[in-house]
């Protein structure tokens, strides 16, 4: 029987490790994350072995951050002063049995999915960028493209071992530790018995939220982990569920006309894909994944030489394009011969009831199908379609980097990470533009069309394009709040003083002060990641 209790124990194995390195050269490695935050300064660096190292660190430092590729985009791997865990060491992959993986907090999400597909499987809702680290990837709630079909990290967590701020040990279970009726739970450690109360605010029903603690009456405690940034403990194992075989997937690429056109493209894949769900592979399309670029990003993928390197069709007409990932059935493709020639003659009236055949009469249907590109699973052309996407992001930060090199240093990445119930995403983008075109700014949108989640991001010229930037992004958060949506969704919070702005529109000055309390049950010392989430006086 589940049970609002559970005891904390004494850390295993013995100490290994437990040298901070002060040396110039191992400190200014860990710096910087990728937010490019500035200020970044240390304490310390120390590169634990076992969980015994990480708990003798925990318990002795004032200020611990633990990082693992420092691949945030938040700021939220940037020592501020802090001891750095740098936690490369916990990178061994303990066990692939069944549908699940057991893995340590080190080990790359690319390392991950390679030993994964040796054993014929597949962890699902894997971010963007493979370098991530599991224990970065569980610590923001992190979601990639496939969300729409697969959720986020949080439905795929099934056990967790975290070293709390005392330096003792949660083994959590999915199922075995929930909420009591009147809100809290109970941690018992050796010295005491830690009432941990549930925050009462509201989250936004979407499908993606990275804004602070997670909250819901009768909660799993494992729940509170998933997400709190590295703020509440320092997760030592993670224990993921997987699917096997991995699926087979086609990339579309369509270029449109509009950004209304978009939208119902997208809209027609999201409804066959529900289709499919519901009656199997032989009902509709198994739509995994539907990704936007706006004309910016266009522009900058034809201004870049990206579009032409890898001979991806960019219309200068094209004032937006859709890649959408299709997942078939493993009998789907006998031979990549015989799989285009299906394409080929999809509408023809004697073509079978194939989901390629289902595909291609669905673009049709939609007047995209002549300007839409499929690469079949196993086609290079795969690789080529994927880079033109990365591009888009890739192309800002340089123009930005170029700017802050040429004007001022203090000129820094200006975006957003908002997500809203598809049926409003056309007034998310309306917001967004209104927002951005009122103050003159360049931009670029990209991002998880399929389910209502986009990265609007600034391209300054000046410093001052960056306040008008952050002001923007700052009414665009309430407005996204009122339609329903999550102005935090994939990315967390960090240090980034604009985001924990959002997190207070979010949930207000109460709901943040909830959050504090949960940090304070659980960190009284404010150890754990000072200054993430919350500003280092209000932790």
């Amino acid at each position: 029987m589940p049970s609002h209790r559970i005891r904390a124990r004494p850390p295993r194995g013995r100490v290994v490790d437990p040298d901070v390195r002060t040396d110039a050269e191992t400190v200014s490695a860990v710096l910087e994350d990728a937010a490019h935050y500035p200020g970044g300064h240390a304490a310390g660096v120390a590169r634990p072995a076992t969980e015994a190292d990480v708990a003798a660190l925990v318990e002795t430092a004032s200020r611990v951050l633990p990082i693992g590729a420092q691949s945030s985009l938040t700021g939220g791997a940037t020592p501020m002063g802090d001891v750095v865990l740098d936690l490369q060491r916990f990178d061994r992959i303990a066990s692939i049995r069944d549908r699940e993986v057991v893995t340590q907090p080190g080990v790359p999400v690319g390392v991950l999915q390679a030993a994964l597909a040796r054993d014929g499987r597949f962890y699902p809702p894997a971010p963007t960028f493979e370098g991530a680290c599991v224990g970065g990837v569980v610590a923001t709630n992190a979601a990639g493209a496939a969300t729409f079909k697969y959720g986020t990290t949080r439905d795929w967590v099934r056990r967790l071992t975290v070293v709390l701020a005392g330096g003792e040990v949660l083994d959590l279970a999915r199922g075995e530790t929930t909420a009591h009726p009147d809100g809290h739970f109970e941690i018992v450690t050796s010295e005491a018995a830690i009432r941990v109360p549930v925050p009462t605010y509201r989250m936004p029903d979407v499908p993606k939220c990275s804004a602070g603690y997670f909250a819901a009456p009768g909660m799993d405690l494992i729940d509170l982990f998933i997400g709190s940034e590295g703020t509440l403990g320092i997760v030592t194992e993670v224990t993921f569920a997987v699917v096997g075989p991995a699926p087979r997937v086609a990339m579309v690429w369509i270029p449109l006309p509009s950004e209304r056109a978009a939208t119902e493209v997208t809209g027609t894949l999201r409804a066959a894909a529900h289709d499919a769900r519901r009656h199997g592979t032989a009902r509709g399309v198994d739509v995994a994944a539907v990704e936007h670029l706006d004309a910016r990003s266009l522009a900058i993928v034809r201004e870049d030489g990206a579009a032409r390197r890898h001979q991806v069709t960019t219309p200068n007409d094209a004032r937006a394009a859709l890649l959408a990932q299709v997942e078939l059935p493993a009998n789907a493709v006998s031979s990549p011969e015989a799989a285009y020639r299906e394409i080929g003659n999809a509408l023809a009236d004697d073509a079978p009831d194939t989901p390629l055949v289902r595909l291609c009469r669905l673009l049709a249907n939609a007047g995209v199908l002549d300007r839409a590109e499929i690469a079949l699973p196993g086609d290079r052309r795969q690789a080529h379609l994927t880079a033109v996407r990365e591009a888009v992001p890739e192309g800002v930060n340089r123009r930005v980097g170029e700017v802050k090199r040429r004007q001022q240093a203090a000129i820094e990445k200006t975006a957003a990470d908002m997500i809203v119930p598809f049926e409003r995403f056309d007034e998310s983008l309306a917001l967004f533009r209104r927002a951005f075109d009122s103050r003159d700014l360049d931009y670029a949108i990209w991002g998880h069309i399929s389910d209502g989640n986009v990265h609007p991001n600034v391209i300054p010229a000046t410093m001052e394009d960056v306040v008008r930037g952050k002001q923007a992004i700052l009414e665009c958060g309430r407005e996204i709040v009122r339609l329903g949506g999550c102005p935090l969704a994939e990315h967390g919070v960090g240090r980034n003083p604009v985001k924990q702005a959002l997190l207070r529109q979010l949930y207000g000055p109460q709901g943040v002060a909830e959050m504090r309390a949960v940090k304070a049950a659980l960190d009284p010392h404010g150890k754990l990641a000072p200054g993430v989430l919350f500003p280092v006086e209000e932790s």
